[in-house]
């Protein structure tokens, strides 16, 4: 019993110097001669909150970055996802401008020549029995093709078709070494073949008949065209003679051309499944360069 009032005594006690201290430092103010002492208790505790939080606040955010992974990887796919989307976007775009450009080119020669053409997509490039440069298109027999029909491009000839199924056929090209054109000098009568040499479609060799005639760097040689049309359309543009081989005594003059038509680039083309009313001569033919 008199410990218990000997401590409500003591609480009592300091409970007033408290109250007085409290009193006379709130008073006083920055004269107080407990400043030091409050001054000193800031900076401690101030420092201890500062730590706390210093160490609190990493664990707080790996926490907190552990509870949000699963969401910032699925952001990260779905942004991989669209970013590809884009790419292939960007891509087709580019690839149907191209196409475009290739068909407004192959109709524009088809109209010039007066060429009734079906036009395909090159989708392979293949080899047949007999045949070295060979291609695949993605039109057939219910298109309209059949074998022995011409294939073109918006530059020139491209070759012939060779076989023919319901929604695809064969081509085999220009640059074969099988493979031979009737052929006539620009702005003259003088035939003769073409006849492909490999080297990736990038030459073609053109052997002038008439050995006498002449034959010079620069000349642009056209098809001749076959009876009925057939393997080969009148008129259409094969290439430009960059040299020509000597040959003393021979009955035909040797020349090599660079075609027309890319070969090794080849993408929409246009088989003509009927030949034009006349012979174009040489109006397909593309300007020169002096003339533009």
């Amino acid at each position: 019993m008199r410990d218990s009032r000997r401590a409500r005594l003591i609480l009592g006690a300091l409970l007033t110097a408290a109250l007085v201290i409290l009193t006379i430092d709130h008073r006083t103010g920055e004269s107080s001669p407990l400043h030091p002492l409050r001054a000193a208790g800031s900076w401690l505790f101030g420092t201890a909150e500062r730590f706390g939080g210093g160490v609190v606040r990493p664990v707080g955010g790996f926490v907190q970055a552990l509870l949000s992974a699963p969401e910032a990887q699925e952001r990260i796919r779905k942004l991989k996802v669209e970013n590809s989307r884009l790419q292939a976007g960007l891509v087709a775009s580019k690839l149907d401008e191209s196409r475009s450009k290739e068909l407004r080119q192959l109709l524009g020669l088809a109209g010039i020549g007066g060429y009734k053409v079906v036009t395909a997509n090159v989708v392979a490039r293949r080899g047949q029995p007999g045949f070295e440069d060979a291609v695949q298109i993605d039109a057939g027999t219910v298109d309209g093709i059949r074998p022995e029909m011409t294939v073109l491009n918006g530059e020139g000839l491209v070759g012939r078709i060779i076989q023919a199924s319901a929604h695809t056929s064969t081509v085999v090209l220009l640059s074969d070494p099988a493979s031979a054109v009737g052929a006539r000098l620009e702005g003259a009568k003088e035939i003769g073949v073409v006849h492909g040499v490999g080297e990736n479609g990038r030459l073609v060799q053109f052997r002038l008949l008439d050995s006498t005639a002449p034959l010079t760097r620069g000349g642009r040689i056209v098809s001749f065209g076959s009876q009925n049309g057939r393997p080969y359309v009148p008129g259409v543009p094969i290439g430009v003679i960059e040299r020509v081989e000597s040959t003393p005594g021979e009955l035909t003059r040797i020349a090599y051309a660079r075609p027309y038509a890319d070969m090794t680039a080849l993408d929409v083309v246009g088989v003509v499944v009927e030949a034009p009313r006349r012979d174009p001569r040489d109006a397909v033919l593309p300007a020169k360069e002096g003339a533009r």
